[in-house]
């Protein structure tokens, strides 16, 4: 089915008039005090500010950036940088000053509006000279050529501009796993071809409640929260900080939920550390007080009105979506890249396939290349990389569809499952290929690993480097070594006995130190670096393989 493509300022225009006082972004101000904006106010606001972006005289499609944490008024700018006729530039809010001034000397960025940051000092420098910084009403300490309430007193714009579908809406920069980041064109039309299919896919509307705390320059978040919020009417309650989550899910109670693997994850860890394991799946287990356990520990989340509870943005551990299941909780897999504005698969509620992602989404082309490459063509695919004509040229078939960079299978039923990453899979020195994803997927579901990388290049056996979960670390650290290791050592042997002979693992290698976004193991989405993982742990690997222990401690 085909239908015309509506875009995302007609429809913001549409519900300003028809709910003008309907509730829609719910900022926390600390303390337990919350700032509630109506579709009005944001219109209001944003049409102010465009105004005053109006008033600088720029180029129509000038790029406008925009470096917060999730605010409301991150969706307020982003709105009105498009109805002044721009281009928005979004900037992870935890950037070096170097990699600030890369993204913005590349977008050549004219205006930057600066807001919730928790370091703005260590980025600042990163803003070019002749650069204009805009403070929002969440901005750090510091000087700014302009604050948000010099913006306010503009008269709002009196008109309803609509860019065409073809015109630039954003660029998005990848959060570079790999080298540099590129920056991903979206036009209007992108945005609204996504957006516009998935809301009816899930049939979400305006009773719908969206938490907002994974990045909005990121584009999960980007379609799922801000764009979602315009095609359907949903209210945005904003997360305030890490130590504030669990109290800011409660306040929200979504109905709908977008998380990484990892937050999954961290989520399950924090029951545990109040109930065991077992105690906490025996109970589940029992016919009439299982149902009531599950729906108890949802409720302490927060996530006990959740209709649709959504993972993506890296393989999912299938134990851990079974625990959700048994807590009455379906969490439905997502796969989708910034070059398609994260619209490609999903899995369909009460349709899981084991080992399988899901069907592709309407308006979605799929195919395999001959090297089993998964690739996608929609009008949600990228028009391109920001002045990169050569990576383009890498990365889109010459009819189109978009090369993921995974490698995947198709059923006949068109469910999809990836088998590991085309530039992941590496060689041994016995000239066998390994894909790590899998094998980590194996491990990643023990509750005492957070974090498992599986390296192997030139190695005669793979190896998977660990960080212990917090429930590990407490066992360690409370004089519990040897149950540990004896539990890692039998997840050992199990792993092993699933995988191909050259797939088997030499040993596990327990790090101290935690891999984070802080210290350069992980991307701003939480994914890992491999080549950072490899360079720091990989002048140690050849004596970690001459010792031939099954469990290792890297101290």
């Amino acid at each position: 089915m085909t239908h015309a493509v509506r875009l995302p300022l007609e429809l913001f225009y549409e519900r300003e008039v028809r709910h003008p006082n309907k509730r829609y972004l719910v900022q926390p101000l600390g303390g337990g005090r919350v700032e509630e904006l109506s579709w009005s106010d944001v219109g209001d606001q944003a049409r102010r500010t465009a105004a005053w972006l109006r008033g600088l005289d720029l180029p129509q499609g000038s790029r406008i950036a925009i470096i917060s944490k999730n605010c409301a008024h991150w969706i307020v700018t982003d709105l009105a940088i498009w109805m002044a006729g721009h281009v928005s530039v979004p900037l992870y809010p935890n950037l070096t000053a170097e990699s600030v001034r890369q993204v913005l000397e590349h977008a050549e960025a004219v205006v930057a509006f600066i807001g919730k940051l928790d370091d703005w000092p260590s980025m600042a420098p990163g803003v070019p000279e002749g650069v204009p910084t805009v403070g929002m009403p969440m901005r750090p300490e510091g000087r700014f050529d302009y604050l948000w309430s010099d913006l306010q007193v503009c008269a709002p714009i009196q008109d309803d501009p609509r860019p065409a579908a073809d015109c630039l809406a954003t660029l998005i920069y990848t959060s570079g796993t790999t080298g540099a980041p590129k920056g991903v064109m979206h036009t209007f039309a992108n945005f609204g071809f996504a957006a516009g299919h998935a809301t009816e896919l899930f049939g979400v509307g305006e009773n719908d409640r969206l938490l907002s705390y994974l990045p909005l320059c990121h584009v999960a978040e980007r379609m799922f929260v801000e764009l979602s919020s315009i095609y359907a009417g949903q209210t945005i309650f904003f997360a305030e900080s890490l130590d504030t989550f669990i109290d800011d899910l409660r306040r929200a109670r979504p109905t709908v939920f977008f998380g990484v693997p990892r937050i999954w994850t961290k989520f399950q860890m924090g029951v545990y550390s109040k109930m065991p394991a077992k105690r906490l799946d025996f109970l589940l287990r029992l016919p009439l007080l299982g149902p009531r356990v599950g729906h108890k520990v949802l409720a302490g989340l927060g996530l006990d009105a959740v209709r649709y509870a959504v993972c993506g943005a890296a393989p999912v551990p299938e134990a851990l979506l079974d625990w959700y299941r048994r807590l009455g909780l379906d969490v439905l897999e997502v796969y989708g890249m910034t070059e398609n504005a994260g619209y490609s698969h999903i899995c369909r509620p009460g349709k899981q396939k084991h080992g399988w992602i899901g069907q592709a989404n309407p308006g979605v082309e799929v195919r395999i290349s001959e090297e089993g490459e998964v690739l996608v063509r929609s009008g949600a695919t990228m028009q391109g990389y920001y002045k990169d004509p050569q990576k383009t040229a890498e990365a889109l078939t010459e009819d189109g569809f978009l090369r993921t960079g995974d490698k995947g299978e198709v059923d006949a039923e068109g469910y999809l499952r990836l088998t590991g990453r085309i530039k992941e899979i590496f060689k041994t020195s016995k000239g066998k290929y390994v894909a790590p994803a899998p094998i980590e997927n194996r491990l990643a579901v023990h509750s005492r690993l957070e974090q498992v990388c599986v390296v192997g290049d030139g190695l005669p056996q793979p190896m998977a480097l660990c960080v212990l979960s917090d429930v590990g670390r407490q066992e360690a650290a409370n004089g519990a070594r040897s149950v540990l290791e004896q539990s890692l050592r039998e997840l050992l042997e199990e792993v092993n006995a699933a995988l191909d002979k050259h797939e088997r693992l030499l040993g596990l290698v327990l790090v101290k130190d935690a891999w984070a976004v802080d210290n350069g193991f992980l991307t701003p989405t939480l994914k890992i670096k491999r080549s950072v993982v490899e360079g720091a742990y990989g002048p140690r690997i050849p004596e970690w393989i001459a010792r031939g222990e099954a469990i290792l401690w890297h101290e």
